[in-house]
């Protein structure tokens, strides 16, 4: 996904509004969940005065105008019953026949908005704090975000928020980029049942709704004939994901209904574990698309509950890789981004790692670069495999005939946010990606090939036989052979004055940084904007 600049400029200035927040006592980890309760609002309006959303309005109490023009403590309290009504569906009014009592009057019946506000509640404590935000969010240009579509302006506050806050939002953020490309290279199509089991924000999800859009003239091609669904079953009943923590879910729903998904009565995402009975529940599906989350089972609502996965395991990864490839349909497609360590650890590891090359065939797997995920060091992967056929035995216990590797890790760029990782550094791979499913000859699709010694080693695009992977690698798919360009002789690094230059140039692009931030303090500063 790429931004327009207009709506870049907008996902700065609702950034900036962490100053009020932080003011008010609300840290970096709260900022976008406390943010979106009160921006879904806003949007919905936007949204309903453009003619846009004829569902899933606000009821009447709840909408945008029954805050916009007040002040003062009863704003804030206002908020909170909006919060609190929007949360139970209910509302305490003066019982018309008894101005002495209250009733509770039920408000809300739409099970979609009660699935995104449910156990809502702000942290804010000044109302003055409130009316800045809402002056704030009256004061963007939202024709312009509305012509550039809310959905992609909500992506980039998400976004946002992982790359300002990579200990926390990062670790269920996937970059833009490397889901998108994954899309690309999977194509799923209208009418299949799209899954992910650790939905996140529901970047995944997403980005196949927006392919299948682009390859169905935006949906106006799904009438229900010629084995295509209709419209409103694409929309309600093909994706699904599945989301541990609350407050991530309640992003992910607002997510999807802001780009145009709407899943079942409670929504696209459930609110449930995968690796329990969430999981179990789950239907099979053509397509499976995940970001699995890092490290090991210690017990709570994260533990890895499943009676059915034939080889138990504490490691989150390869459970996850199980429940994936399990709950394919036959001939079903997944992409699913892992850690290096489930492609070499031994034991169980290499069970399951067999497992999945006898049941699927394994076709690719791409080699990720460091420094793209929220922990800097992790390694990761994403490996490409096809369900085969449940019926044919001997298809199931033979899937995998070669796997294709694309070494996008070696020789890579120090990835973050002076040099940031895009679609470019994906599009060699995906070029030859487009292959996959046709006939691959050993060396015939070399991408960086030394010309001088004909060594054809240096190719980030290497195949491997089962055979081999089995006699060799001991079912290991730790396999790497382009050299490191770190372990040349320190001559080949570059002259001193070479050296000197690129030293001078990373010093001027920090000075460049710093003086920005600068600026922008002293900005701030007149404006009465504490930093």
């Amino acid at each position: 996904m790429s931004m327009t600049s207009s709506n870049s400029d907008i996902v700065q200035k609702l950034w900036n509004l962490c100053d009020v927040l932080r003011d008010d006592g609300i840290n970096y980890s709260d900022y976008v969940t406390e943010l979106v309760l009160l921006l879904f609002i806003k949007m919905v309006h936007e949204n309903s005065e453009a003619g846009l959303l004829s569902e899933h309005t606000m009821p009447i109490g709840c909408r945008w105008g029954d805050l916009s023009d007040k002040d003062g403590i009863n704003l804030l309290n206002d908020y909170k019953n909006i919060l609190m009504t929007l949360s139970t569906g209910k509302r305490r009014e003066v019982d018309p026949e008894d101005p002495k009592n209250t009733i509770e009057k039920t408000v809300v019946t739409d099970p979609l908005i009660l699935a995104i506000y449910a156990d809502a509640q702000t942290r804010l404590r000044e109302p003055r704090h409130l009316k800045q935000l809402i002056k704030s969010l009256d004061s963007i240009n939202w024709f312009d975000a509305q012509k550039d579509g809310l959905g992609d302006l909500y992506e980039g506050l998400l976004e946002k928020n992982a790359n300002e806050t990579k200990s926390g939002a990062g670790q269920y953020f996937t970059p833009r980029a490397l889901i998108d490309s994954i899309v690309r290279c999977v194509k799923p199509k209208a009418g299949e049942l799209i899954q992910d089991p650790a939905a996140g924000t529901a970047g995944f999800l997403i980005s196949a709704h927006k392919y299948i859009k682009d390859n169905t003239d935006e949906l106006y091609d799904l009438t229900g004939q010629n084995g295509l669904p209709t419209r409103e079953d694409q929309i309600k009943k093909n994706y699904i994901g599945v989301e541990l923590v609350p407050n991530t879910r309640r992003l992910a729903l607002m997510n999807c209904l802001l780009n145009g998904i709407e899943g079942g009565k409670d929504g696209a995402i459930q609110l449930g574990n995968a690796l329990g009975e969430a999981g179990v529940n789950l239907k099979k599906a053509n397509v499976i698309l995940a970001n699995p989350p890092f490290g090991t089972s210690k017990g709570g609502d994260a533990s890895i509950t499943r009676k059915d996965l034939t080889y138990p395991t504490s490691n989150k990864q390869l459970a996850f890789l199980q429940h994936i490839y399990r709950n394919l349909k036959a001939g079903g497609r997944a992409a699913v981004v892992l850690p290096d360590n489930v492609l070499f650890e031994a034991g169980v590891g290499t069970d399951i790692r067999r497992d999945l090359m006898n049941k699927c065939n394994l076709n690719t797997i791409l080699r990720l670069p460091t420094g793209i995920f929220y922990a800097a060091g992790v390694k990761t992967n994403v490996l490409f495999f096809t369900k085969g056929s449940e019926t044919d035995k001997l298809q199931e216990e033979n899937c995998t005939k070669n796997t294709w590797v694309y070494d996008l890790r070696t020789n890579m760029p120090s990835f973050g946010k002076r040099t940031p990782f895009g679609e470019q550094h994906l599009k060699p791979f995906e070029a030859v990606y487009n292959i996959v499913l046709a006939e691959r000859k050993e060396g015939e699709w070399s991408f960086v090939s030394d010309t001088q010694n004909g060594n054809k080693d240096t190719s980030r695009w290497k195949c491997f036989s089962r055979k081999y992977i089995s006699e060799t690698k001991g079912d290991s798919l730790d396999i790497s052979w382009v050299k490191d360009a770190d372990s040349v002789d320190a001559a080949d690094l570059g002259t001193p004055e070479e050296l000197a230059g690129e030293a001078m140039t990373e010093l001027k692009g920090a000075l460049a940084d710093l003086e920005a931030l600068v600026k922008s303090l002293g900005s701030e500063k007149k404006s009465g904007v504490k930093g």
